[in-house]
């Protein structure tokens, strides 16, 4: 059973993190922004604070600079571009663009982490990576320069982060919650000040939007991090990265049936790839580990 607990977890943060767009657009209606990303992101820094308080774990910081580079880098950078992106150029293909991590993972982690893609993999890596294409279709994109940046500098920014986290984890054992934990404390001030210095409209402070904000602060923040840090420490980067593509297939799924909109064919054909490619995935999974057990 332990075996396939990381493809539980991911689908679990594929569905999470998928539906969470569909939640800040409407978020957006009650609040600025970035004031949006501040607040879900310091939810979620309480939320992670609290389970390592409850699950009795020391809070010490075991590797400052590493850490703070994390959190530097994949909850504040990744955070305030994929905003930016967002109010550039709208909900559409450009936030989708965040997606061409796996292949910023894909280019970083075979030099600084030495993981490669072997054999039949890249079948399973060429499949999800044409499906994502034909969702993002760049061919067609409509949106301004400066949001195509935004979105793939978010992307990158997600990319470093995880190779900051499989290089922490190789040099030194640390507490994945307690990591979270402060690579979100760190990510969060940076957040929280620019929400408070930049002008946007006041937060309006419905129940909606209590209910809205405390599922991306707990679920898609708090939950889904440490999720992804624990999948991080189980799979190569390229493969955690590859299979989170799960996640613009739910968000896009989940657009269309909450909005009652078309889909489009080229969307259907990504939709197919990409579950082609992480359903590869998993068989070439299952086999290396009944070969393993074999021998």
């Amino acid at each position: 059973m332990s075996r396939f607990l990381p493809a539980i977890a991911l689908i679990v943060l594929s569905c999470t993190w998928g539906y969470t767009w569909v939640l800040i657009k409407q978020a957006l209606t009650y609040a600025s922004p970035f004031a949006v990303a501040a607040q879900r992101c310091v939810g979620g820094t309480l939320a992670l604070i609290l389970a390592v308080r409850l699950s009795g774990k020391s809070m010490r910081l075991a590797a400052p600079g590493a850490t703070v580079l994390i959190g530097l880098v994949q909850v504040a950078g990744f955070t305030l571009l994929q905003t930016s992106a967002l109010v550039e150029g709208g909900p559409g293909k450009t936030a989708v663009l965040i997606f061409t991590m796996p292949i910023w993972t894909l280019l970083l982690g075979w030099p600084l982490l030495g993981e490669r893609v072997r054999g039949k993999q890249w079948l399973a890596a060429a499949s999800t990576l044409g499906g994502l294409m034909l969702i993002i279709e760049p061919w067609n994109m409509h949106t301004s320069l400066l949001s195509k940046a935004l979105g793939l500098g978010a992307a990158l920014c997600w990319a470093v982060g995880t190779i900051l986290i499989k290089r922490l984890r190789q040099a030194r054992p640390v507490d994945l919650l307690v990591l979270t934990m402060w690579q979100m404390i760190f990510g969060s001030i940076p957040l929280a000040i620019i929400a408070a210095v930049l002008p946007g409209q006041p937060t309006h402070w419905t129940m909606d939007y209590v209910l809205i904000l405390a599922f991306l602060s707990v679920a898609s923040v708090a939950l889904c991090w440490w999720l992804w840090v624990w999948i991080l420490d189980r799979v190569p980067a390229w493969e955690a990265s590859l299979s989170v593509l799960g996640t613009p297939v739910v968000a896009i799924l989940s657009s269309r049936l909450t909005l009652g909109e078309a889909f489009a064919a080229s969307e259907i054909a990504g939709i197919v790839l990409i579950g082609s490619g992480l359903a590869l995935l998993s068989l070439f999974g299952w086999l290396a580990s009944r070969q393993a057990a074999k021998a």
